[in-house]
């Protein structure tokens, strides 16, 4: 019995090695899905503003297309070019880029992986395997300017920026073209603050701007303009919020915000390039009239019909090519 069972054992020991020599191995779930590697901008999750838009507009990819995604954040790679090289070697299909900060280190990566597709957001690229998706900024932050000139009652407005750089100029020029358009002679005040990321400086900046007779504050600033918002609140004036619906950070202040659709925009290109395994545009570029930006629900202040038909008509002046952006 013994030399019996000792051949029996032989016997499987050996139908288990030729089995498993012929591939019957389980198969990895995720390896025929399309995988989405990003880099956020450099404040990272949690700037209640773009980071957070982004990363939304690819958790919902991931719920409704069957995609996976994996992300990196400046504070634990460093720099973009280590994040976004992480990202080609682990295996993604498509390396997003988020912020015009990250372009150079994008297009430097690129170049390395010729065979990978990237997307570069919030500004454009010439590099072969880049392509672009902008934002009309001007066009949405001139309806911001417009509800800010209706609101204000003394005749002063303020805008905060990140930086003092060409994408977050143009939320500027729009800004300040569309309260001009309504009343020309109402006073804005600019400040850069040269960080995205310091909610007590824009505070500060809000509290100076509010000294000065500052009722309505606009801020493109990310984190820092978290700092304008909870400002304005705490001092009794009103504010406009940037990327997505802020009002829920400031309920007391925030009257709208200018919404830059950044997790639509996302989960489109997402959707075609997992449809088609390419984006067919080199350079998507949204406006109003695409629904890229807009004004989110107008809270705490009532227009009147006269108003109303205002910022209607600014809208419809944008969309029918009647208003330009000056440079």
């Amino acid at each position: 019995m013994k030399k019996h069972t000792r051949i029996f054992l032989g016997v499987l020991l050996l139908i288990t090695t030729l089995l498993s020599g012929c591939g019957l191995q389980e198969t990895n779930p995720i390896d025929h899905k399309t995988k989405i590697g990003i880099m956020l901008s450099d404040v990272g999750l949690g700037d209640q503003s773009f980071s957070d838009a982004g990363f939304n507009g690819l958790e919902k990819a991931r719920n409704h297309l069957d995609i996976i995604f994996e992300y990196r954040e400046l504070k634990d790679t460093k720099t973009y070019e280590k994040g976004l090289t992480e990202l080609a070697e682990s295996g993604n299909d498509l390396i997003i880029g988020l912020g015009f900060m990250v372009q150079e280190d994008l297009e430097k990566v690129a170049k390395k992986y010729p065979e990978k597709q990237f997307l570069l957001v919030d500004s454009v690229s010439d590099v072969d395997n880049v392509s672009s998706l902008t934002f009309k900024e001007d066009e949405g932050s001139y309806l911001a300017g417009v509800m800010a000139a209706l609101t204000t009652k003394t005749k002063t407005v303020g805008f905060v920026g990140g930086e003092n750089a060409p994408l977050i100029q143009k939320f500027a020029k729009g800004f300040t073209e569309g309260v001009k358009s309504i009343d020309p002679s109402i006073k804005v005040l600019k400040e850069y603050a040269g960080d995205f990321g310091n909610d007590k400086l824009g505070e500060k900046i809000a509290k100076d701007m509010i000294a000065k007779k500052s009722d309505v504050l606009y801020a493109a600033a990310g984190f820092t303009g978290v700092g304008v918002l909870k400002k304005a609140e705490q001092e009794g004036v009103y504010a406009i919020g940037v990327d997505s619906d802020q009002f829920f950070y400031a309920e007391k202040a925030i009257i709208t915000s200018m919404v830059k659709n950044v997790d639509s925009a996302l989960y489109d290109v997402v959707k075609e390039f997992k449809q088609t395994k390419t984006i067919k545009n080199k350079h998507i570029e949204l406006g109003l009239a695409e629904k890229g930006v807009g004004l989110a629900t107008i809270r705490l202040v009532s227009l009147s019909d006269k108003q109303q038909a205002k910022l209607k008509e600014a809208e419809q002046k944008i969309i029918n090519h009647e208003v330009s952006f000056t440079n």
